[in-house]
C-alpha cells in the first residue's frame, strides 16, 4: 500500500476509532513559559506554537480523542506538595477555559464519550511521587481532584523507590514503597513505571493488583537507555495485563542517538553534572558530525518488537512531547496518524491499530476500575508516612 494511501486509511479509521495519548507535559512547557508563566489564557492554545509541539489546532489534526496531561515537577522544586497541586489545577483550568475541546475526564468510559461528542477526554495524571512528601494521604486528594495514573518517580530515586536514571539507595521499593502501590490499586489508578528501575518494575509487576502501565517507554533491547524497558521484565507484561506505551523521546528511540550524548551524559543517561550541554553538542558536533536523528520509522521498530514480544494487545502510544526534541515525522500532536499510517504499511491489521490507538489501553483502565471498586469494599485507606513503615 503506497504511503498516501495508508495516510487515508488512518485518517479513515480514526473517524470512529478513539486515539489515546498516555503522557504529554504541555501543563509544565504553560508554567514555564515566560511570558505566559502558568497563566492558560494567556499561553493561548487556540494558536499554533511554533516553537513547541502542543496546541489545540495541532490536536485536533492529530486526532486525539484523550489525553493524558501530567502534573510533572522536577524532584528538586522547593515545594513539592504545593507545586503537585498548582499543575493539577493548571490542567482544570484549561478544562474550565476551552470547555468545546476538552472534556474533564475521570473514566476509562469517558473516553469514547469524548469521540462521539467531537471532544478530547482530558485526563490529569501525577508525574513523581515526590509530591507525597512521604505520606500517603496525598494519593486521594489526588484521586479526588480527578488523577487517575501516577508515575511513581522522575529522574531521581526517592526516600521510597529508586529510579531509572538515578543511583538506587533500595533495591527497588521500600515498605512504603509497596504501600504506595497497594494504595493505587485500591484507588482504582493506574500505576506507572516509565521511570522506575529494573528491580522496581519487577516488584510492582509482583504486588500490583491490577494491570500497570510504561507510559512513556520503549524497548531496551534497540536502545539502551535505562529509561526503556528491558525483556526480562517485557516478559512480564502479558501475564499482568499491562501495557508498553511507544514514547518519541529521540534518545529513547535511536542508539546512535543515544551513543552521541555519550561523552557528556552520566552513568544513567541524564547530563552530566557540571557539564555546558549547549557548549558540549557543539563540541560533540565538531567531533562526530551532528546528532544522529531519530525517526518515526525507528519508533515503529519498538512497537513492533514490543508487539512481537508480548503481543500486539500490550503495546500502545505515550508521546512525552514536552517541548524538545522530536523524532523526524513525529515533529507535534498533529503527526498521530502517520505513525498509525507507517503500522498500517507494515501490515498491521484493523483490529491491532485499534488496540494499539486506544482498545489496548481501554482494556487496562477498565481492568484498573475494576480492582479498584473490588479492593474498596474489603481495604480501608492507608495511612502514615515513611517514617512508619520499615523493611
Amino acid at each position: 500500500m503506497s504511503k498516501d494511501l495508508a495516510l487515508e486509511k488512518a485518517q479513515r479509521l480514526l473517524e470512529t476509532l478513539p486515539l489515546v495519548d498516555g503522557h504529554n507535559d504541555l501543563p509544565w512547557v504553560i508554567r514555564i513559559d515566560r511570558s505566559a508563566r502558568g497563566d492558560v489564557a494567556a499561553y493561548d492554545l487556540t494558536r499554533v506554537h511554533q516553537n513547541t509541539d502542543t496546541d489545540i489546532p495541532r490536536l485536533k489534526a492529530g486526532r486525539l480523542s484523550a489525553q493524558f496531561w501530567a502534573a510533572f515537577l522536577p524532584t528538586a522544586v522547593p515545594h513539592p506538595a504545593r507545586t503537585t497541586l498548582e499543575q493539577i489545577d493548571l490542567i482544570r483550568r484549561m478544562n474550565a477555559l476551552y470547555p468545546d475541546v476538552f472534556l474533564p475526564a475521570t473514566r476509562a468510559s469517558d473516553i469514547p464519550r469524548a469521540k462521539k461528542l467531537g471532544k478530547i477526554a482530558s485526563f490529569m495524571t501525577v508525574e513523581s511521587g515526590v509530591g507525597l512528601e512521604n505520606s500517603l494521604a496525598p494519593l486521594r486528594i489526588w484521586q479526588a481532584a480527578g488523577v487517575r495514573l501516577m508515575t511513581l518517580c522522575h529522574n531521581e530515586t526517592l526516600d521510597w523507590v529508586d529510579s531509572a536514571t538515578d543511583a538506587p539507595r533500595h533495591g527497588g521499593l521500600t515498605a512504603f514503597g509497596r504501600a504506595v502501590v497497594r494504595e493505587l490499586n485500591r484507588l482504582g489508578m493506574i500505576v506507572d513505571c516509565a521511570h522506575v528501575s529494573a528491580d522496581v518494575m519487577h516488584q510492582v509487576l509482583d504486588i500490583s493488583r491490577a494491570p500497570i502501565v510504561f507510559s512513556h517507554s520503549n524497548a531496551r533491547a534497540l536502545c539502551d537507555h535505562p529509561r526503556n524497558v528491558p525483556d526480562d521484565v517485557l516478559d512480564r507484561v502479558k501475564a499482568n495485563r499491562g501495557l508498553v506505551m511507544a514514547t518519541f523521546v529521540p534518545d529513547f528511540i535511536n542508539q546512535a542517538s543515544r551513543d552521541w550524548t555519550r561523552p557528556f551524559k552520566d552513568a544513567y543517561g541524564k547530563n552530566a553534572a557540571g557539564v555546558d550541554v549547549m557548549a558540549a553538542m557543539r563540541a560533540r558536533s565538531r567531533e562526530a558530525g551532528p546528532q544522529p536523528r531519530a525517526t518515526l520509522a525507528q519508533l515503529a521498530d519498538h512497537i513492533e518488537y514490543i508487539a512481537n514480544r508480548v503481543g500486539p494487545a500490550h503495546v500502545g502510544i505515550g508521546s512525552d512531547f514536552f517541548g524538545g526534541p522530536t523524532p523526524e515525522g513525529l515533529e507535534d500532536v498533529s503527526r498521530f496518524p502517520h505513525l498509525l499510517a507507517e503500522m498500517i504499511r507494515r501490515g498491521w491489521s484493523d483490529e491491532a491499530i485499534a488496540g494499539l490507538a486506544s482498545g489496548n489501553f481501554l482494556r487496562v483502565f477498565r481492568a484498573v476500575e475494576r480492582a479498584g471498586a473490588r479492593l474498596r469494599k474489603t481495604e480501608t485507606p492507608a495511612l502514615g508516612q515513611t517514617s512508619d513503615y520499615t523493611a
